[in-house]
């Protein structure tokens, strides 16, 4: 049974009362993309020029008129509270009411905290989830109020994702991991959603067939970037309590609710025209957002007003920001390039180059050394002569003369000397026992990491293929389902040993669960299951087996079809035949 808040909720959203505009916000990752320096402090508290990722999003939350925050944490979630008390957020001033709530031990994924949100019963209204790592000037209100809008004469629109539209070289956009979204363009309707991994590249997009029948004109784009900003209605939580195979909010939600015949629910796409919005997810979209700050794209959100840390800045020319403390000490000979931010108590010494980087508080750099697209973060000490490239510094880390931080590459690291403790991210090497998520992969990951081109991958661009079938590169061998005619060019790419092995892991299972269906349509019809009865079975081989709809209904026809004995002559005699199998 649905907590009593959450039904209420539910009933005051259909009603459009006035209500409380609430906001959830995933303080977890749920991944170790920026470890080791996540070890000791969670992502949400990362500093991004000066000012911990969580005041970013308490920010935009603010801008759009939010009123309550829930915090969901797990991982260290007593530095999460204690950062939150300590903030100017904690004020009564602040217009915002946060709620930090601790979720459970067992909490290991973004379904898992959307279980725990359902569980605690907070939800009474229509909310914003988000991210603790979310860098945003869009005006979330606004989306809040066309999907209430839409709700109030569809309630079956259950979320609307917000994106916005991007080009394929945009800083911002991930080349590891994105999506294809097939829109309807007169309703804004997601109508699929596909996943899109950098590595391997993906050569098909496989649209299903339903989807362009019902719907004669849809938009099927790939140049969208994910914000990770969803308004969602009051019953998406249970949702997730429903459905435990859901782990991940875009690859197993929205994914689950636009393929399930039983949900029948909708979700919607809200593309952001104006504003800006991303989520820091990886180092490389670190170094990305940090750029669109100190180039002002973010405005109001910006280092010298609005500054969430509460620091102040001067702004110079050239999008160069000074603390206004007077505590910064700049040698007459140091340079200070472009697109750089200087924390307080700084001290930059004779002949220093600081290029399109951020320092930290209380950061020394020594004479004749060279900061470039770099990140230090507060107390770093460099020494003379040293050179930082593409490269995240964590607080409190000495430098020694002489060093050069820049490849990320096993020779570069045995030039810092033997007592270094500077690792490689991410491992080049996984252990064949770890379950990896493919996102997650260390060769995916190269494509998400500061400093890295990737550029002895092979990442031609595939295209795109729309198809009624499978394409041959998801075929299941002699248990696949039709054939495919490819209508554009297709560029293959080797796999490695671990993907290969993957590959020949699902291809095992797809052929488990086939054999599995068979073997549960054989009793249902042997025993005299009723319909009912066979779909549940059905069912739970699905979700075991954790494969698309799709796949049943082809394992069902199949299976049926098979039984169907071939009459001589056919016509009368053989609709008998067919009669005593599917009466």
């Amino acid at each position: 049974m649905a907590p009593k808040s959450t039904a209420v909720g539910k009933d005051r959203a259909l009603a459009g009362e006035e209500e409380v505009l609430q906001a959830v916000v995933l303080a977890d990752s749920f991944n170790k993309r920026f470890s080791p320096l996540t070890l000791h402090k969670p992502r949400c508290l990362l500093p991004i020029c000066n000012a911990p990722l969580l005041d970013w999003t308490f920010e935009s939350l603010a801008l759009a008129g939010v009123q309550e925050v829930f915090v969901i944490c797990r991982s260290h979630a007593e530095l999460v509270k204690s950062a939150i008390k300590s903030s100017k957020w904690s004020k009564p001033s602040a217009g915002l009411k946060i709620v930090p709530i601790v979720t459970a031990k067992e909490t290991f994924s973004p379904g898992d905290a959307m279980r725990d949100i359902y569980t605690h019963g907070i939800i009474t209204s229509d909310f914003v989830l988000v991210t603790g790592d979310l860098v945003s000037s869009v005006r979330i209100d606004e989306v809040v109020r066309v999907h209430k809008e839409r709700r109030r004469t569809n309630k079956d629109a259950i979320m609307t994702m917000v994106v916005k539209e991007s080009g394929v070289r945009h800083r911002t956009r991930s080349r590891g991991e994105s999506a294809v979204y097939v829109i309807d363009p007169e309703t804004s309707e997601c109508l699929h959603y596909e996943p899109v991994l950098g590595y391997p590249p993906k050569k098909y997009a496989c649209i299903p067939r339903e989807v362009l029948k019902e719907h004669p004109e849809v938009e099927i784009r790939n140049d969208l970037i994910d914000c990770s900003i969803d308004v969602c209605s009051v019953e998406v939580p249970s949702l997730f309590q429903d459905n435990f195979d859901y782990g991940d909010i875009r690859r197993d939600f929205v994914h689950g609710v636009l393929t399930s015949d039983l949900l029948m629910k909708n979700i919607y796409c809200y593309i952001a025209k104006d504003g800006y919005a991303a989520r820091v997810k990886d180092t490389k979209s670190y170094d990305a957002i940090s750029k669109d700050i100190l180039a002002r794209w973010t405005f109001p959100l910006v280092p010298d007003d609005n500054h969430p840390g509460g620091h102040s800045y001067e702004h110079i020319r050239g999008n160069k920001y000074i603390a206004k403390d007077n505590t910064v000490t700049l040698s007459r000979t140091c340079k200070i390039g472009n697109n750089t931010l200087i924390g307080s108590q700084c001290q930059i010494a004779d002949n220093t180059q600081i290029l399109s980087s951020v320092l930290g508080q209380r950061c020394r750099i020594g004479a004749g050394s060279v900061i470039s697209n770099s990140y230090l973060f507060d107390g770093v000490v460099v020494g003379p002569s040293c050179t930082i490239k593409r490269s995240i510094i964590a607080a409190g880390v000495e430098i020694k003369e002489g060093s050069c931080v820049e490849n990320q590459d096993p020779e570069s690291l045995k030039r810092l000397g033997s007592d270094t403790n500077a690792i490689i991210w991410p491992q080049p090497t996984i252990d064949e026992d770890e379950e990896v998520d493919e996102v997650e992969h260390p060769i995916n990951q190269r494509l998400m990491r500061i400093g890295d081109d990737a550029s002895d991958l092979d990442l031609s661009d595939a295209g795109s293929v729309t198809s009624e079938s499978e394409p041959d590169s998801d075929s299941y061998g002699e248990d696949s389902f039709g054939d495919t005619d490819l209508s554009s060019s297709v560029t293959t790419l080797p796999l490695t040993t671990t993907s290969n092995l993957v590959q020949q892991a699902d291809e095992a299972a797809i052929s488990e669960f086939l054999h599995e269906v068979k073997l549960s349509l054989e009793r249902a019809f042997t025993e005299g299951h009723s319909v009912d009865n066979a779909a549940v079975e059905l069912k739970t081989l699905r979700m075991a087996h954790n494969v698309p709809l799709r796949r049943v209904r082809e394992a069902v026809v199949g299976s049926i079809v098979d039984k169907i004995k071939i009459v001589e002559g056919g016509g009368v005699a053989q609709r008998k035949e067919i009669a005593t199998v599917i009466p």
